[in-house]
């Protein structure tokens, strides 16, 4: 069945978009923990349809506000998640333990400079997907969505790509603050990082949908600006600054 539009929908720091079909829906990431019910209430109350036309969920990387939501999502709906197979192993480990709360933290910190309450953002770090997705394959059930494997934010990072309209969703590959657009605060593979800018740029897209940002145009002359500014050694995020951001 054709796709009939990919509508945005606003979450706690973000946005997630929800492709339409006429007898089914999918989700390009799943937002915060505290984004699902909100999500549940557009399909229902604004789609008018049942939570259980919501079939599957493409997770893009394993931060608070991309994945925080999916275990729950499927527990309301019955969904499948789809993600990359290094996903689950983001936040092994004590180091990634302790990466989960600074990333917790930071999502904290960005929703206070947004004007947000707190809420509660647990979700387990690891996440056991349904489905693992490779670079190039063609989504089960969708197969007119495209994985297209981005690194560098993280090592798992997952865009996908809709060739029949032209349009691409980037989870945190870049960003849109401020009317400019700008890289993650957080690169941890800067040469994958720039690989994955020129894959993006290769795919021609007419729109790109930013989590961070909205649905934008992005030019030549924009993507070298980005590739110009790239980091060439690692941006991480650290746990005591994320304290001191947080404090």
């Amino acid at each position: 069945m054709s796709l009939v539009e990919i509508v945005a929908i606003n979450g706690y720091i973000q946005n997630t978009y929800l492709a339409v079909y006429p007898d089914k829906l999918l989700l390009l990431d799943a937002g915060c923990r505290s984004d699902v019910i909100p999500i549940l209430t557009y399909i229902t109350d604004i789609l008018q349809r049942p939570v259980t036309q919501l079939k599957a969920v493409l997770i893009s990387h394993m931060h608070p506000d991309h994945a925080g939501g999916a275990r729950l999502l499927q527990q309301k709906t019955g969904c499948q998640i789809m993600a990359s197979a290094a996903a689950e192993h983001w936040y092994h480990g004590i180091k990634g333990r302790m990466q989960h709360i600074v990333d917790l933290a930071l999502t904290y910190y960005v929703a206070s400079r947004q004007g947000k309450s707190m809420t509660n953002l647990w979700y387990q770090p690891i996440l056991k997907a349904d489905k693992h997705l490779t670079d190039g394959e063609y989504v089960p059930g969708f197969e007119d969505w495209q994985v297209v494997s981005t690194p560098g934010h993280t090592n798992c990072d997952l865009s996908f790509w809709h060739q029949p309209s032209k349009q691409l969703y980037s989870g945190d590959l870049i960003l849109k603050i401020k009317h400019k657009l700008v890289s993650p605060l957080v690169i941890n593979f800067p040469q994958a990082y720039k690989a994955s800018l020129a894959k993006v740029r290769a795919l021609q897209a007419d729109y790109v949908l930013l989590a961070h940002g909205g649905r934008v145009v992005i030019d030549d002359e924009a993507f070298a600006t980005l590739m110009q500014v790239a980091p060439d050694t690692p941006r991480k995020m650290k746990l005591l600054t994320a304290l001191k951001l947080k404090k």
